[in-house]
């Protein structure tokens, strides 16, 4: 039996699917943790060239001279993400303790922001003490356990996050396995499953759901509806039209009523997705699910925390969560929903 024979077995396939998830977790947690960084790092570096551009343009000033200080918040680790971008370039407030440094708009001798790690070839290491992590600190799950949460050599507390997100991206592994089987739909689903996992956490983290994962994801329902995968290119362009145009509408609605923005551009290219790999009828059950159990645990946890209504909560891991459940389970959601109220 080759290794093909032995995963088209649904048990064998399922404890693979798994493993496989565990491992794609970890990698993960650095995308969520790193990625905001690196895209705000870029933002301030784009924000400095086009400052000093106009103010040479209009003569104001020398842009070799100009300096400014910023506060940038210390971070417990290279891994740490900032909330926004600009909490990041925040003026210096000295009451505040971060470490202050200066900040120079792009000068003559070309001088930038030392970028932050990369994605792939910078090693883990603790947060706190930076002492890096071996290969046996750096399994998956297991070395969060063996270690108790805890550093090895400093003994700080290690967050939640690592493992959670390992797990989850597990145990979403196993079922997406378990539901497809064996074969492209599978590749598919696993991907499609990891994306939507890297996109909540980071929204989570900093209400930011960056292009550099929502349009990926457009991009490959579309193309896998040439197959098709799960639907025809006609459904998936609709679904990916009607997923924009109703969250943009909903926005707009919402601004000209109030004069607040209720969601970012991120959501409404999520929900694009989500439209490009399972139609426009998958578009309705996805947005009212979602807003059920955003409203049930947004709810929740303002009240816990003790913040108002005001608060602002990211709806892109509500919206990821119930298309991820639309995407496997939307047959039986579907009769459990017309059973319910009577529609068979």
């Amino acid at each position: 039996m080759n290794a093909l024979d032995w995963l088209a077995e649904p048990a064998a396939l399922i404890v693979f699917a798994g493993l496989l998830g565990l491992l794609v977790g970890s990698f993960l947690n650095v995308v969520i943790l790193r990625l905001p960084r690196r895209l705000e790092h870029e933002w301030r570096e784009q924000a400095r060239e086009i400052l000093a551009t106009d103010a040479g343009a209009v003569g104001t000033a020398d842009a070799s001279a100009c300096t400014a200080e910023y506060a940038y918040p210390a971070p417990d680790s290279d891994e740490d993400a900032h909330a926004t971008a600009q909490a990041d370039i925040a003026p210096r407030v000295p009451e505040t303790g971060v470490d202050v440094v200066e900040a120079p708009l792009p000068a003559a001798d070309g001088a930038r922001e030392v970028p932050p790690p990369d994605l792939v070839f910078t090693a883990s290491h603790c947060p706190h003490c930076k002492h890096p992590l071996s290969p046996l600190e750096n399994i998956p799950l297991l070395s969060w356990l063996a270690l108790r949460g805890r550093c090895r050599h400093c003994g700080a507390p290690i967050s939640w996050q690592y493992p959670l997100v390992e797990l989850l991206s597990a145990l979403a592994s196993a079922v997406v396995a378990w539901r497809f089987g064996f074969g492209p739909a599978l590749a598919a689903a696993l991907v499609f499953t990891w994306i939507l996992i890297a996109a909540s956490g980071i929204d989570v983290r900093t209400q930011l759901l960056p292009d550099q994962l929502t349009l990926p994801l457009l991009w490959l329902g579309l193309l896998g509806s040439l197959v098709p995968l799960f639907v025809d290119p006609s459904a998936a362009i609709v679904g990916a039209t009607v997923g924009y145009l109703s969250l943009w509408c909903v926005f707009w609605l919402f601004k000209l009523g109030t004069g607040k923005e209720g969601m970012g551009y991120g959501d409404f290219k999520l929900l694009a997705a989500l439209g490009a790999w399972m139609g426009a009828t998958s578009l309705l059950p996805i947005v009212l699910l979602s807003s059920l159990v955003g409203a049930i645990v947004g709810g929740i946890a303002l009240a816990a925390k003790g913040h108002d209504r005001s608060t602002p909560i990211p709806f892109g891991p509500f919206i990821a969560a119930a298309g991820w459940l639309w995407f496997v389970f939307g047959r039986e959601l579907g009769e459990l929903y017309a059973t319910l109220f009577g529609l068979v």
